[in-house]
């Protein structure tokens, strides 16, 4: 187990279905963005079990992308001081 997967002051982003997160990871990928798909840590609840995780410095232009392609996900946190942090939490349309 040794190596911290998320590091301070990273952001996650969790989704409510692992087909959510493939398709909003396929699109932040495609824009060139430094992101990564992880397992949710424990202290997250994810119903899909994957997060992407990144750093704060691209946060708004993340937080757009998936605003325009209907992605948003269930909520954002932050790990920060050894804890995950709820920055915004997302309500979704059912479509």
């Amino acid at each position: 187990m040794g190596q911290q997967v998320v590091s301070e002051g990273q952001y996650l982003a969790v989704f409510n279905s692992t087909h959510r997160v493939l398709k909003a990871e396929g699109l932040l990928k495609n824009s060139g963005l430094p992101i990564m798909l992880i397992p949710a840590p424990r202290a997250v609840q994810a119903d899909c079990g994957l997060a992407i995780r990144f750093d704060e410095d691209h946060l708004n232009v993340i937080i757009a992308l998936l605003t325009e392609q209907n992605l948003l996900p269930a909520f954002l946190c932050q790990f920060t001081n050894n804890t995950y942090v709820t920055i915004r939490e997302y309500q979704h349309e059912n479509h």
